[in-house]
């Protein structure tokens, strides 16, 4: 049961043999991560937050605003993920809702344009996939030897 709980969850175990970062190395590679070619921004976490560190970014196409909420328990050497979204997640409700756990958002915008020849063709005008985000921190996460957990209710 506990194998299925964790393939619902997320979670995700590091490669055998890698030996561990220290906490604050582990979260200075986090930090490392921001950058202009990321979609995300990487932050301490404000007190009422109750994490160590935060990842958000907002999709503006979508409306869409996620949280990945970590918080860093050395004694197990896991960082417990919480992940948060507002926006418009279902085309049935017309207003903001609030959603939390993990899972794969993707998203598509296409368009019909004319080429030269006057033909109309499908054209892929935006593209969104939660991995964008997700992977990069659960891979460093891995990399530093500590587990990826995913929770629902409390970090």
């Amino acid at each position: 049961m506990r194998r299925l709980w964790d393939k619902w969850m997320g979670t995700k175990y590091p490669a055998a043999g890698i030996k561990p970062l220290p906490t604050t190395e582990l979260r200075e590679v986090l930090l490392a991560l921001n950058g202009p070619d990321v979609r995300f921004r990487v932050r301490h976490a404000f007190s009422k937050e109750k994490g160590d560190l935060v990842a958000d970014y907002r999709v503006p196409e979508l409306d869409l605003t996620v949280k990945i909420r970590m918080r860093m328990v050395p004694s197990s050497r896991e960082v417990r993920v919480l992940e948060e979204q507002w926006g418009k997640l279902s085309h049935e409700h017309s207003g903001k809702q609030y959603g939390r756990g993990g899972g794969t958002r993707f998203a598509r915008q296409w368009e019909i344009q004319k080429d030269a020849d006057g033909r109309r063709h499908l054209v892929e005008t935006f593209r969104f996939s939660s991995r964008e985000t997700t992977d990069p921190l659960r891979d460093t996460v891995l990399a530093a030897g500590w587990t990826w957990r995913g929770v629902l209710r409390k970090l």
